[in-house]
């Protein structure tokens, strides 16, 4: 059965991003240690669903390519945005059900990546609709920056399902819902 996961990286003290959304804190790590963890990660995933902020990010961070091809995206926005071209990236807006909904059916049994920010992750946890977290704790305390998971309502019966140490002292902790 397909899940719904937030994949991310967030510090101890739990940001994914400083306040005015910079990442500089976590791409100084880079990435070596962990690209095969992603590669089979991201080899699961049928479809993506992020908010407009990370979008906009990628976009100014890497003009002119798009990591993730004709992977189907769901960028959540009211604003009118431009697709990269070739690219599987829709715009869509409304409740996280319908949304999700049509994740699954661009996914083909494959799992839906909630890639964030926390704000977009927090509205599907809210609405119940978040399997499993998989979160990469980075060794680094940011102080203030956008939270993790800003969700309006407790959430509980989360297990831990897994872990994996990185080099560098970065750990992943997998969390799921039952």
């Amino acid at each position: 059965m397909p899940k719904v996961i937030y994949y991310v990286a967030s510090s101890l003290d739990g940001f994914i991003a400083t306040e005015d959304n910079s990442l500089d804190w976590l791409l100084s790590f880079g990435f070596a240690s962990f690209q095969d963890h992603y590669d089979s990660f991201i080899a699961g995933i049928g479809a993506i669903i992020m908010g407009a902020e990370t979008y906009e990010w990628i976009r100014r961070e890497q003009p002119g390519t798009w990591d993730y091809g004709e992977l189907p995206c769901l960028v959540l926005t009211h604003r009118e945005l431009q697709a990269p071209p070739g690219s599987g990236v829709r715009f869509v807006s409304g409740d996280p059900e319908p949304i999700l909904e049509e994740a699954m059916l661009h996914a083909g049994g494959r799992n839906v990546w909630v890639v964030g920010g926390g704000d977009v992750a927090a509205q599907f946890a809210d609405a119940g609709l978040l399997d499993e977290l998989w979160i990469t704790y980075m060794p680094v305390a940011l102080g203030t920056g956008r939270p993790l998971l800003p969700v309006r309502n407790p959430i509980s019966g989360m297990h831990l399902v897994g872990t994996t140490s990185f080099n560098g002292g970065a750990a992943e902790l997998r969390f799921a819902r039952g």
